[in-house]
Order: structure tokens, then sequence, then C-alpha cells
């Protein structure tokens, strides 16, 4: 049956869930989010640890693992792998259909190596040895040093999922890195039509910073900023999608192009609405348009086959969206001090959860040991 989801992708967009565990994979769930036209699947240490750590789905996995005398990170990495391998073999098809723009699943390298490049790489070369398929990511935060890890990557032929970019300098960068990274796969002679990446750009934590500090100057009596609520997120991805536009279609890539390289598509990630009296589809139906993906949370999923507006409105009102992001600086907010906080906050919380998730495993392993 066609859905929303299937209409949105049919104007270029393709739609991946932000959620993954060993139930949504067993219970057929997965299978019926693909029937329905999700066609890739993302992760990242605090999903995991909701999965693994809020349900007793992994602990038959976990000891048979402490039988065998793994440690606890090895019990981490083993869970994971399994579920993103599983993932993967599910989206096989679709990557086959699409001839390897979709059906993608991603695993994100430890975060504590969010500020160290060659631990970075390192990790992120086991990681794909270890899942042993071509329809994976590999996530890399967009630090400084995770950018130079992102350039190293991709000229060794690895699928690179960059995640937590919130600011367009750094997007830039991103970019630029990519291109760097082909450019140096094709002059030892490596093939540049196989390798993908995507750069995740979020989103509504962009508008719940934001708008917390615009409603402080509302309260304050300073200027009257009310239009601009709720206007910084999408402007901002807006702005970026132009700026993806400028280089993927432009000279800087077109020897790449030339060659058979992809480019590095948009991943419009945090998507779900976090402020109640924003509309639950807001982060969807306003950005909306080809060569781009859209990450959703499994509630998120549902809004939009319920009544998401399909539409192309990537580009739309851009220039409008920009003048409410020059009026929030003007008034003193400054989007690179934003972007700069929500990057190391994201590092942070993504650090956390780890960490969560590694003493909750460890906990999971004494107490398997001792039934």
């Amino acid at each position: 049956m066609k859905t929303r989801i299937h209409e949105i992708t049919a104007l270029g967009q393709s739609l991946w869930c932000d959620s993954i565990s060993r139930s949504m994979i067993e219970s057929g769930q997965l299978q019926g989010l693909i029937d329905q036209g999700i066609v890739g699947m993302t992760s990242n240490p605090t999903i995991f640890h909701k999965a693994i750590s809020k349900s007793d789905d992994y602990d038959s996995a976990i000891e048979k693992l402490v039988a065998a005398g793994k440690s606890d990170q090895q019990v981490y990495e083993s869970l994971t792998v399994k579920d993103v391998v599983d993932a993967a073999d599910l989206l096989r098809p679709v990557f086959d259909r699409t001839k390897g723009l979709d059906g993608y699943v991603s695993l994100e390298v430890n975060p504590h190596l969010a500020h160290d490049a060659n631990g970075t790489v390192t990790e992120a070369r086991h990681l794909h040895k270890l899942l042993d398929r071509p329809n994976v990511f590999i996530k890399v935060p967009a630090t400084a040093e995770g950018i130079s890890a992102i350039e190293t990557l991709i000229s060794e032929g690895i699928n690179v999922n960059v995640t937590l970019i919130f600011s367009l300098e750094l997007y830039d960068n991103v970019m630029e890195a990519y291109i760097r990274g082909l450019e140096t796969r094709a002059e030892a002679g490596g093939d540049v039509t196989r390798v993908a990446c995507v750069a995740s750009f979020f989103v509504s934590r962009v508008d719940s910073l934001v708008d917390g500090k615009i409603q402080e100057l509302i309260d304050k009596g300073q200027g009257d900023l009310s239009p601009t609520l709720g206007k910084a997120a999408v402007g901002n991805a807006k702005l970026a999608y132009r700026r993806y536009k400028d280089v993927f279609h432009g000279q800087r890539f077109a020897a790449m192009k030339a060659k058979g390289a992809c480019g590095q598509r948009p991943l419009w990630a945090s998507t779900s609405t976090k402020n109640p009296t924003y509309p639950d589809t807001l982060y969807v139906d306003t950005l909306i348009g080809p060569e781009t993906v859209n990450t959703l949370p499994l509630n998120t999923i549902e809004a939009v086959l319920d009544h998401a507006t399909v539409a192309m409105t990537i580009e739309d009102d851009t220039d409008q969206y920009g003048a409410h992001i020059a009026q929030i600086e003007r008034a003193g907010i400054s989007m690179n001090d934003v972007t700069s906080e929500l990057l190391d906050a994201g590092v942070k919380s993504f650090a956390e959860s780890f960490d969560a998730l590694m003493k909750d495993i460890k906990a999971k392993m004494a107490t398997l040991e001792t039934v």
C-alpha cells in the first residue's frame, strides 16, 4: 500500500528510522517499516542504552557471552554489531534496488573518542571490519578531530555518517573533508563510486536552545522577536541545503562527479518536535526535497504516516528564514556560539549515554553470572 512516506520518497527525499533494537528486528517491526517506505536506519549510544538497558531482550545473549568469558567491552560490541548487521541484512534489498543510495544502518564510534582523530580512525576501521557489510555507515562526530578522521576514512573507502553538525561553517568543513578524502582515494587508484557519506545536520535542538534565548529577550522587553520563534532550526537547515547544492552541483565536486562519485547528502537529524506548541511534523514538512535524508524516531514516523504534508518545501522561503536568523543575530544571539554549545552538549550527552550503558551491561553481567 502506498503511504505518505512513499510519496515523500517520490520527491527525492529518503526517510530513515532513528531507532534500533533487537525486538524491532526480530518481531518484524523493522520489516513493516520497510514495507511502509522506510529505507534506512540510524543508531546512537542513547538509542542503544534504551534498547539494551530498559529491556530483557538481550539477557540471554549477555549470559552466553559471560559464559564465554567476554569482557564488558566485548559484550557491548557483540550486542550492537549483531543488531546493526541484522538490520543491514533486512535493508539489503533496498540497498540493491537503489544501487547503493539507501538501505544503510549506522553504528557510532565510542563517543569518548570525539577529540581523538587517531583513535576514531582505529575504531572505525575495527567496526567496519566487524560489520563486513557494504550498507553500513560508521558514525563520526563533526568535531575538528572527527573531521580529520573522516577525510582519512573516506580515502580508505569506509562509509561515514558525519553526526552532530549544527553550524554552517562546520558543515563547509565536513563537505570539504569528504571531497578531499575522495580525491586522495582517486589519486591512489581507488574506486570512488562505492563510497557513501551523509552529513547529519541536527535540527530541533537548535530551536530548543535558540527559542529559550529569544524568549528571555522578549521577557526583558528587548524588541519584538516573537516572529523569529521556531525559525532558527528550519532556517539553519535550509541554508545548509543551499550550501550543499553550491558544492555538490558546482565546480568543486565536478571532477569527482565525473569519476562517478556520489554527493554527500544532507541528513536531517533530531527531527522530532520538542516544543508541544509546534506541529509534530514541523521538521519534516518544511524540509522535503531532492538528495536529502530525514531520519525519524518512531513517534514521528507515525505522525508522518498519518498527516505529513507532502510537498517540495526545502527551498521555500530560504531568504526569509535567513532574514529571521539575521534578526536573531542582531539581537545579540550568536549562532556560532549556539552551535558550538550544541556540539559540545551533543558529544557530552552521547558519552554519558555510553557510560550509562556500559554500567548497566556490567550490572547485567554480574547478575547473570550468579544465575
